[in-house]
């Protein structure tokens, strides 16, 4: 729950806390700039994989503070008609950081695409092979 926090280093720290005392295996997922968030705090996560949709990579007055995300697999889905965020820096991120792209005919909310989004993040965790709770 970001409410509040403009600034995404403030969302970065927050997110970093509320996360200190998990135990076991953690997968991030974020949404626009939530997602930017969860690729920040990755590498110190040590997260074991990034689902992202439509990403605030790359965007003026933030670019700099993209850090590398953790080597753990990473998945993008994003809008061909995203307002907000243009595809292009997904694709520029998927190649410089080899995640699988996912691009759907749809807009920045990926709304109209919600059945396709829920079978994509349920194939990305199946995937991933963590192991089963008891």
């Amino acid at each position: 729950d970001y409410r509040g926090l403009a600034d995404p280093r403030d969302r970065i720290t927050r997110l970093l806390s509320f996360c200190r005392d998990i135990r076991g295996d953690l997968v991030l997922v974020g949404s626009s700039l939530g997602g930017y968030v969860a690729t920040c705090a990755s590498a110190l996560l040590h997260a074991r994989g990034l689902f992202l949709m439509a990403p605030a990579f790359y965007l003026p007055g933030i670019e700099e503070l993209t850090a590398k995300p953790a080597p753990c697999p990473k998945t993008i889905v994003h809008g061909w008609h995203d307002e907000v965020v243009p595809v292009d820096h997904s694709l520029r991120f998927a190649r410089e950081y080899g995640a699988t792209l996912h691009i759907l005919d749809t807009d920045h909310g990926l709304h109209s695409e919600l059945k396709l989004l829920n079978y994509l993040f349920e194939y990305f965790l199946v995937s991933l092979d963590l192991p089963k709770r008891q």
